[in-house]
């Protein structure tokens, strides 16, 4: 196979496989699991599980403080089996809660402020490969320390750390910060925020 492509990428062209049939398996509060039978003209018949998300994108709040440090709260990850630092995330309650709704509510409850300015920076596919979860992500800015709720029984202790941008980096680049979407909001710190904030 050559490295040269001779078309411009579209990801919206025809689909390399056929839709049989779709049953769904589970349902829950933030996703549904389908098992969807596909037809190729390559392999024939087979399936694949694929989690839907609910009530539309996870929502990630990039926090900026006064003094240029980034919140990131501690998060014991059941999955994994591991203790996490990350941004402040999470779901729509109903279907009418908005993105930005969301995002002002977990930097309440995660991280403890309230902010000024929120600006969204970007969006993007979380695990393409079997789920249509999208991560919409914010700047907060002009913040301003209020009271947090308690997370959940899996981080019955969460604490808040805070840490500029070059040291976030660094934790980044050592494996420290391995959570999605916070790499992604300290790659983008990093970089510069200047064309986000004059939004």
């Amino acid at each position: 196979m050559g490295t040269v492509t001779y078309r411009h990428f579209d990801p919206w062209r025809p689909s390399p496989v056929r839709e049989e049939s779709r049953s769904q398996i589970v349902e829950s509060h933030y996703f549904n699991v389908d098992r969807v039978a596909f037809e190729s003209a390559q392999v024939g018949h087979f399936e694949r599980y694929i989690l839907h998300e609910n009530n539309g994108d996870t929502v990630a709040v990039l926090a900026m403080t006064r003094d240029n440090k980034i919140p990131f709260v501690e998060q014991y990850r059941i999955p994994t089996h591991r203790w996490t630092l990350e941004i402040p995330a999470g779901h729509a309650m109903n279907p009418s809660e908005r993105p930005l709704d969301i995002a002002i509510r977990k930097l309440r409850q995660e991280a403890g402020y309230e902010a000024e300015h929120y600006t969204q920076f970007g969006r993007f596919i979380n695990t393409p490969s079997f789920s249509t979860q999208h991560t919409a992500m914010f700047l907060a800015t002009g913040l301003t320390a209020t009271d947090r709720s308690s997370i959940g029984p899996e981080s019955p202790r969460s604490n808040v750390r805070l840490y500029d941008v070059e040291e976030a980096y660094q934790m980044v680049l050592n494996g420290v910060i391995v959570d999605a979407k916070s790499v992604i909001a300290v790659l983008r710190a990093h970089c510069g925020l200047q064309d986000v904030q004059q939004q």
